[in-house]
């Protein structure tokens, strides 16, 4: 559901084709909501069929540019206002932690240590984006930047997480007994 709303509000700033709309995702709304080539096309695909969008322009080899409704803007505005965001808490890294002590504490510890430098390597993935970006002062660019702080501050976090959770694992503790 919220693909559609991403590209929704990715729209309500400017008409974009299926390419441009890509483009956007990568720089903007990758680290909260990525989505794929075939997702892109397929709800802009449905989003057309839904009356949401149209096509405003056409350009060589069949290139279109696809324009907000007033029905569209609705849409996204009744999403943004009045329905409550789903809060989902899964995390099947975190699920992992609960069974550590399946493993040795030398497994656990570099499995917590794989999480730490994957954390570390998301960080710099968007401190780079950060850095790529042409920020203004356009609703987009604000908005996005509030995001992006999320990602830097949430990627830094799970990180200082995994190394305080390495420090609790006891590496001179015995190896778990497994049933039979």
């Amino acid at each position: 559901m919220s693909l559609r709303h991403a590209m929704l509000g990715l729209l309500a700033d400017k008409p974009a084709s299926g390419y441009d709309l890509m483009k956007l995702f990568e720089t903007s709304l990758a680290n909260v909501w990525p989505a794929n080539q075939s997702q892109v096309y397929g709800e802009l695909a449905r989003l057309a069929g839904s009356g949401l969008v149209e096509v405003s322009a056409e350009g060589p080899r069949g290139r279109k540019e696809y324009a907000l409704t007033d029905q569209g803007l609705t849409e996204l505005r009744h999403w943004l206002t009045e329905v409550e965001p789903a809060r989902n808490r899964r995390s099947d890294a975190v699920l992992r932690v609960f069974f550590l002590g399946v493993l040795t504490p030398v497994e656990a510890a570099a499995y917590l240590a794989r999480e730490e430098a994957r954390a570390a390597q998301q960080l710099a993935t968007l401190k780079g984006l950060e850095a790529s970006i042409d920020w203004d002062d356009d609703p987009l660019s604000v908005n996005g930047r509030l995001a992006l702080e999320f990602g830097l501050r949430f990627s830094a976090m799970y990180g200082e997480w995994a190394r305080w959770a390495t420090e609790q694992i006891q590496p001179g503790a015995p190896a778990p007994e497994t049933g039979s």
